[in-house]
């Protein structure tokens, strides 16, 4: 015995048999009541589980990557690269990182003189160097002549906030958020360790928090710690610069492209040239410029995941965080929760309504994906065209999962549940008068498609009143099923002692022969083309032997349709 054929053939068998104890059991209700299963759904994780929303991020992520287009980074903000070259080339003369802080004091004082806007450092100035506290000085020195410089501060685990001796009023730029804010309260954070930057009072956090997933999606413009409002960085360049701020407490962050899309220097190069007699570089390449002192040195661990790339610098996050703050063009992303669950509803809803009514396959489809592909054209279009994020992906996720559900579904009982008066005429007993119309299309080329062909057969499934079915031989036949291809086979059934009901087939025979012509038309014009028709009527046994009735009918149509074509010639 070949296993591979036995085991595909009680596959098949239990298939069957599942689908048909499904069909019985749910018949068509079963997309009703799969649609409410997916509202009530819906409606928990808007209130309250909000599962869907987070696929915001896998979506974001790819549209915010392969937008069409792309904001450009602003010209006037640079970026002093403590880059891995320029590590190795001051080795030599100041040895391994964190370097004398004389050298940034120097550097700072050389920037000054071409009057840039501000200088950032994404550096935590957090310990003194205990071996060198002259060149701290130095450097302190530097900062006091400053009126433009920014240092950041680091906030810690707020568990730590107990031990803290630090109170938020004690930090230059911390203001309370409301009138209950805590005076006692602690946080735990890491100020700069030189009087200048703290007299100066130019501080703000550096803190990237990532989403759940690790990914860097969002900046933060303040947080809110015991009823204080500890800005950012960002927020607090934006504040002195006359910029307006953010109103929300996280952004999410407008890219500007990969990393490296801003205007990059070299420490290295700058610092060597400021100290040459010979100059090089232009000097006033700083002047009114936005100057941000960091690192993408790998070996200095300031590397974070982004939409854009695994390895993003994170001194190039805070100065794209900087340039959406100065063009105020930060993505939005409105939590119209009622308005996506509506949506998501008019989708399932939707769909459940086209195969419960049996619409047709094609049409649902055509309906379906037309949807799909509008909502997701409307989301990429929002973060091409507007600096907002209409995040659609939770409606466009729940309606593919319920489409896929009722596709199966709809696969494994649509024989069981089609409208067939073959099946029906096997369901009941006794005597059966039935009634059988075929309507043949002769083209002279091959120019209907199965699509319209079942359009056609939808048309005549929904003309007139009475109960009937509509087959077609769809596709392209070869042999002898090629003499059937593009007929279509009305079938009706009454009791055989109903006169009233046979009467009312009759007139929805007449009904069906009057609209077709106008079906073909919505679908083809084509001067050749050529409609006949033939209608039959005999009795049939119901029950078993219905199917062998079905067969003797048909057959006897197609004869003496042939012998009154004959006579018409």
């Amino acid at each position: 015995m070949n296993l591979n054929i036995y085991f595909t053939n009680r596959l098949r068998l239990a298939y069957s048999k599942s689908s048909a104890l499904l069909a019985k059991f749910w018949q068509k209700k079963f997309y009703l009541y799969l649609a409410a299963l997916f509202t009530l759904f819906a409606v928990l994780d808007t209130m309250q589980l909000h599962i869907i929303s987070g696929m915001r991020q896998q979506a974001f992520d790819a549209m915010v990557r392969y937008r069409i287009i792309v904001p450009k980074p602003d010209s006037d903000i640079v970026i002093v690269d403590i880059n891995e070259a320029s590590l190795a080339a001051m080795a030599k003369d100041y040895g391994r990182w964190p370097w004398p802080r004389q050298v940034l004091g120097e550097f700072l004082e050389q920037v000054e003189k071409q009057q840039p806007k501000a200088i950032v450092f994404d550096i935590l100035f957090s310990d003194a160097d205990i071996y060198n506290p002259d060149s701290d000085a130095y450097f302190d020195s530097a900062v006091a002549a400053t009126n433009n410089t920014y240092f950041p501060l680091l906030r810690l685990d707020p568990s730590s906030d107990p031990l803290s001796l630090v109170k938020p009023a004690m930090i230059p730029g911390v203001v309370p958020l409301f009138n209950d804010a805590q005076l006692e309260a602690t946080i735990a954070v890491v100020l700069p360790q030189f009087p200048a930057a703290l007299k100066g009072g130019r501080l703000g956090l550096h803190n990237i928090y990532p989403d759940a997933d690790g990914i860097v999606r969002q900046y933060s413009v303040y947080r809110d710690d015991y009823g204080w409002k500890l800005p950012s960085l960002p927020t607090r360049v934006a504040r002195d610069l006359g910029w307006t701020e953010p109103a929300a407490q996280r952004v999410l962050l407008n890219w500007r492209g990969p990393p490296f899309s801003y205007q990059y220097v070299s420490f290295h190069d700058v610092f060597t040239d400021m100290g040459s007699k010979e100059k090089k570089r232009p000097q006033d390449e700083f002047k009114n410029k936005i100057v941000i002192i960091g690192s993408t040195a790998p070996s200095l661990f300031d590397i974070k995941p982004t939409p854009m790339s695994k390895m993003h610098p994170g001194v190039e996050i805070l100065a794209t965080a900087i340039d959406n703050f100065k063009h105020n063009d930060y993505l939005r992303f409105p939590e119209a929760r009622e308005i996506y669950l509506l949506i998501t509803l008019c989708i399932i809803w939707a769909t459940a309504w086209g195969f419960y009514n049996n619409v047709g396959r094609s049409k649902i489809d055509l309906l379906f994906g037309a949807s799909q592909f509008i909502l997701i054209g409307i989301s990429y279009a929002s973060i091409n065209f507007a600096d907002t994020y209409i995040n659609i992906t939770g409606s466009v996720t729940l309606g593919l999962i319920y489409f896929a559900i009722a596709r199966v579904y709809s696969a494994a009982t649509g024989k069981i549940l089609e409208q067939s008066m073959v099946r029906v005429s096997s369901e009941r007993q006794g005597e059966l008068h039935a009634t059988l119309l075929l309507i043949r299309l002769d083209v002279a080329q091959n120019i209907l498609t199965d699509a319209m062909m079942e359009k056609i057969r939808y048309g005549l499934e929904n003309t007139g009143t009475e109960q009937k079915s509509v087959e077609v031989l769809r596709g392209y036949q070869k042999g002898l099923w090629d003499l059937f291809e593009k007929t279509f086979s009305i079938s009706w059934i009454v009791d055989q002692e109903d006169a009233n009901g046979a009467a009312r087939v009759i007139e929805d025979v007449a009904a069906v022969i009057a609209a077709f012509p106008q079906l073909v038309s919505k679908c083809i014009i084509a001067p050749d083309i050529a409609v006949s028709w033939f209608v039959h009527q005999g009795k049939i046994s119901g029950g078993k032997e219905a199917r062998d009735c079905w067969r003797v009918m048909f057959a006897e149509a197609l004869l003496r349709w042939n012998e009154q074509q004959k006579k018409a010639l």
